[in-house]
């Protein structure tokens, strides 16, 4: 026999164990199938719900997400234009006020996002319970909003008079994603409830942290200010 032929021989052979191999496994399989046909079926029909409640609850909060933010336009623009009783309350043409659009869809972005503007309403109103328990609503993560919402909730506790409340949301607020913009004017909200406790060790070194941080941004020049004058009356460094 020529070498040629050998080596058909043998990849056909090679050929044939791998099929029979095959054979071998999906007989396996259907056996195994035949004898747990009840369990793979319930274990299929379970991925399959379970993929079609996750696409399906993704599709649900979009569409609510839209609706929420058409119904709350009308009422965004009376809030940045001041009218703030307009943007709480329903109005004509069926616009929904913010007051309904953060009751009503609550659980979606533009929902949360009500919940924010209520707060900050309530805020200047001077309800400032109320603009507490709406703020606390707002969780959608933004790097922008979230601390902003908590320098709010501090505003709001330091009109109230609860002090350390104030100053654990400013912290809150200058930690969440820092920045040179914002987080320093939340530090320096926090330094100046440090001295309304009479903490001047720890205001100072509050105050330090926007001179180091942040020393090119105009608080960072007011901070150098009030740690001089709290280390002259305190006589430390």
């Amino acid at each position: 026999m020529s070498e040629q032929i050998k080596e058909k021989e043998e990849n056909k052979a090679s050929v044939l164990e791998s099929s029979e191999v095959l054979v071998e496994k999906l007989s396996g399989f259907e056996a195994y199938f035949e004898k747990n046909k009840k369990l793979v079926s319930v274990v299929s029909i379970g991925i399959v719900a379970a993929l079609a409640g996750f696409f399906g609850m993704r599709w649900y909060m979009n569409e609510q997400n839209d609706e929420a933010q058409k119904a709350m336009f009308q009422s965004v623009y009376y809030f940045e234009s001041d009218s703030l009783d307009k943007a709480l309350q329903d109005g004509k043409g069926g616009r929904m006020g913010l007051l309904s659009v953060a009751e009503n869809y609550g659980n979606t972005k533009a929902g949360q996002l009500a919940h924010f503007y209520v707060g900050a309403i309530y805020l200047k109103k001077g309800k400032f319970q109320e603009s507490i328990d709406h703020l606390k609503e707002y969780n959608a993560g933004d790097i922008l909003v979230t601390p902003r919402a908590n320098s709010l909730i501090g505003d709001a506790y330091l009109e109230l008079n609860d002090n350390e409340h104030a100053l654990e949301y400013y912290k809150k607020a200058a930690l969440h994603a820092p920045n040179k913009f914002f987080s320093p004017r939340y530090l320096m909200k926090a330094a100046l409830v440090q001295e309304l406790m009479k903490n001047y060790e720890d205001a100072i070194s509050t105050y330090t942290q926007v001179i180091e941080k942040y020393n090119d941004s105009q608080e960072g020049a007011e901070a150098n200010k009030l740690r001089a004058r709290l280390q002259q009356m305190t006589g430390k460094d």
